[in-house]
């Protein structure tokens, strides 16, 4: 019996060439195994987050960019706001820890910082 010849044409480009037609007929496939799916994990248990440090300012006056006050707690850099006149003759910025840099305050958290001024109690002194 003859082989019966077709032209295949399922490559890309112009690629086309003569195969056997029994090449081109799909075979039925096997049965396929059964999927296994794991189980799903059980969720971890949440790790307690590390309490995190109290906040750190550092002022820097405007006009002749000297230092007034590095790594001072919020109580500090208040009283260092009372020194001065406006909320516009200081810099005010606070330690970001995971990126290990001073980052420069808006000016309307300056703000929400000098209205405080006068506020908070000052801490006894101890001898």
């Amino acid at each position: 019996m003859a082989k019966i010849w077709v032209l295949d044409t399922e490559t890309k480009g112009t690629g086309a060439h003569v195969v056997p037609l029994e090449s081109t007929l799909r075979k039925p496939a096997a049965p396929a195994e059964p999927l296994y799916v794991p189980p799903k994990r059980a969720p971890r248990p949440p790790q307690p987050a590390e309490p995190r440090r109290p906040r750190s300012f550092k002022l820097v006056d405007v006009t002749s960019g000297e230092v007034l006050a590095e790594d001072v707690d919020t109580r500090a850099a208040i009283g260092v706001l009372e020194r001065l006149g406006s909320v516009v003759d200081v810099r005010i910025y606070v330690w970001d820890d995971p990126t290990e840099h001073w980052v420069l305050l808006t000016l309307g958290e300056h703000k929400a910082l000098w209205d405080y001024r006068g506020k908070v109690a000052q801490e006894p002194a101890s001898s």
